[in-house]
């Protein structure tokens, strides 16, 4: 049984790797079923956050205007995790988001992982959600709903309690499995897009809610396409 792993989660922009932003991170580090160790920090993700995204995880603009950016942080969390194994609720999630920033920064993140989702919904079918709070709410965990530390923390009490209880008789769905996603590495803005969308912004009289330093090329070019199409040349 794996008993010695790393708990992640994370909050962030929206739900698509390859577009949106992490905005914190959490991850717990697991020996023996004991909480050892813990990694924890607020992301500046270098655009404005949604509504939507404020009132789920009560993270602002302002909670993230010090925080450091993904670049900073990616090194030391692919060191805090080592060599474990992931665990968490929708691991492939956290997992595409953190790989998209290794490969951005030539770093090489390949991880076998644990999904307490995907073991809630082979062992639990009777429940009505499997969702973390839920799951939480009905084995008695303690849980700090929507910000990554209490996520991870978590995942790693429900992993814990799943292996307790179905473990046996089980251990090939208790198996840690590759986790695989495929992504190519972003390319900064450039000096030239940069120039080109500052004056677009100021003949149509716009702000966005991006750093345009901390742009991508796909990016800068999506969102001239976007104001190009409302506005003209």
């Amino acid at each position: 049984m794996t008993d010695t792993y790393t708990a992640l989660d994370l909050e962030t922009t929206g739900l698509n790797p390859k577009t949106d932003r992490i905005i914190e991170i959490g991850a717990v580090k697991v020996r023996r079923w004991e909480v050892t160790d813990q990694f924890q920090s607020l992301v500046n993700p270098g655009r404005a956050l949604g509504e939507g995204v404020i009132s789920l995880t009560g993270i602002c603009d302002e909670m993230l205007a010090d925080a450091p950016g993904i670049s900073d942080l990616t090194g030391s969390l692919l060191e805090f995790i080592g060599d474990d194994v992931l665990v968490g609720h929708r691991i492939l999630f956290d997992y595409s988001f953190v790989k998209k920033a290794a490969v951005n920064q030539s770093m090489v993140f390949n991880k076998m992982g644990i999904d307490t989702l995907k073991l809630s919904r082979k062992f639990l079918p009777e429940l009505e959600s499997r969702k973390l709070g839920f799951l939480c709410r009905h084995y008695g965990i303690e849980h700090t709903a929507h910000r990554a530390l209490g996520d991870a923390w978590a995942a790693a009490d429900l992993y814990r309690k799943l292996a307790e209880l179905y473990y046996e008789d089980n251990e090939k769905e208790f198996a840690p499995k590759e986790l695989i996603f495929k992504v190519k590495k972003d390319t900064p803005v450039t000096k030239r897009q940069k120039e080109r969308l500052y004056k677009l912004l100021d003949k149509h009289k716009l702000t966005i809610g991006y750093s345009v330093d901390k742009l991508t090329r796909s990016e800068a070019d999506r969102i001239m396409d976007q104001i190009l199409a409302k506005y003209g040349r």
